[in-house]
């Protein structure tokens, strides 16, 4: 009796011992699941992206232009946030800021050239942000430091009234050096570079392609050839267009092809060099909805928001900088955009618009 007591006592033991480890079995199966299944989400390999969800904050933006309403109308749905805009030049946001002690007027700022960019940067108006994908914009297209980003380039050409110039027995220049030629004298029309950006950066373009030296000698030369510059950025377009000028230096994008072809005129890209300027996106500092603005300029580099801002930009703006988005095909040749100093765009700018008025005084 006493050796079946004993024998049932180890079994039971045994039985114990047997239950204990398949127990601690099952533990460690889920203790090594669950840091895979952790590392899986830190890595990105989930179905769906968290999405962001801003219960309707809203985002204040000064823009030049309010066309890209529909891709902000996008974004406000995709992050449950509101927008609101405020139309203004480049000029008029930093004077505002600097009256009002520096307090921002918005959370971003979206479009113009990138001269008052670099100058709010260097006023400490903006914030730093390195968006997603900014590796996929080349450098000159953006602050290393993160303070603006381009969402677009507005390149240089001519307009030409061909009708016009075979009237007259003359070709159609295609240079920048044939556009000097005295031959060409009362002929071109181009907006006041103080007025302009995409006339400034003209001229900014042509002293970094020429060098200053022979840059300003060559500006001299084309002085001679216009007779009074637009005091609005449309008028060389425009006044070509009315037949008042032959030749009118303008900021070429879709527009510039469609009035080209409804009225009979070509839209040339200079052979010798393209002058081009980053049109600049940038986050105000110190404001209040800065990290919406920053989850917008993540969605404005996705690409297909790329092709969308290229649609909308196409109508009456910016060439695409992001690699893989050609936005429309307006034949721009890249291989001709004038290797420019852009770290002097702005800081450069008074100098040379002060030197500029010198060349054109009593125009």
């Amino acid at each position: 009796m006493r050796r079946k007591s004993l024998r049932f006592v180890s079994l039971l033991f045994l039985l114990v011992i047997a239950l204990t480890a398949c127990g601690q079995g099952t533990d460690n199966k889920k203790d090594v699941t669950e840091p895979q299944n952790q590392e899986a989400k830190e890595d990105g390999n989930t179905n769906e992206e968290e999405k962001l969800d801003f219960e309707g904050r809203q985002m204040n933006v000064v823009t030049t232009s309010e066309k890209y309403v529909e891709l902000f109308d996008q974004f406000a749905k995709e992050v449950n946030a509101k927008v609101d805009f405020l139309s203004m030049s480049s000029g008029e946001v930093i004077s505002r800021i600097e009256a009002e002690g520096g307090k921002p007027m918005a959370d971003l700022w979206f479009g113009g050239g990138i001269d008052a960019f670099m100058a709010a940067k260097d006023a400490g108006l903006l914030e730093s942000y390195i968006p997603k994908e900014a590796d996929k914009v080349n450098s000159q297209f953006r602050d290393e430091e993160g303070y603006w980003i381009a969402k677009g380039l507005t390149v240089v050409g001519f307009l030409v009234n061909e009708e016009l110039l075979k009237e007259k027995g003359l070709e159609v220049p295609t240079t920048w050096e044939e556009l000097a030629d005295p031959k060409y004298k009362g002929e071109i029309i181009m907006a006041n570079p103080a007025i302009s950006g995409t006339n400034y950066a003209a001229v900014k373009g042509i002293l970094d392609m020429y060098g200053e030296e022979e840059g300003w000698a060559y500006l001299e030369k084309l002085n001679n050839n216009i007779p009074f510059y637009g005091k609005r950025g449309k008028d060389p377009e425009e006044k070509t267009v009315a037949g008042e000028f032959a030749i009118g230096i303008i900021p070429v994008d879709k527009t510039s092809f469609d009035l080209a072809e409804k009225h009979n005129l070509t839209v040339i890209y200079p052979e010798d060099g393209i002058p081009w300027v980053p049109e600049g996106v940038a986050i105000f500092k110190n404001s209040d909805g800065a990290d919406i603005a920053k989850a917008f300029i993540d969605f404005m580099l996705r690409d297909e928001n790329q092709e969308k801002l290229a649609e909308l930009d196409g109508k009456d703006g910016a060439q695409m900088v992001k690699e893989g988005i050609s936005g429309y095909d307006l034949g721009l040749p890249k291989d001709r955009l004038i290797d420019q100093d852009i770290s002097t765009f702005g800081t450069m700018r008074e100098a040379i618009l002060s030197k500029w008025e010198e060349l054109t005084t009593g125009k």
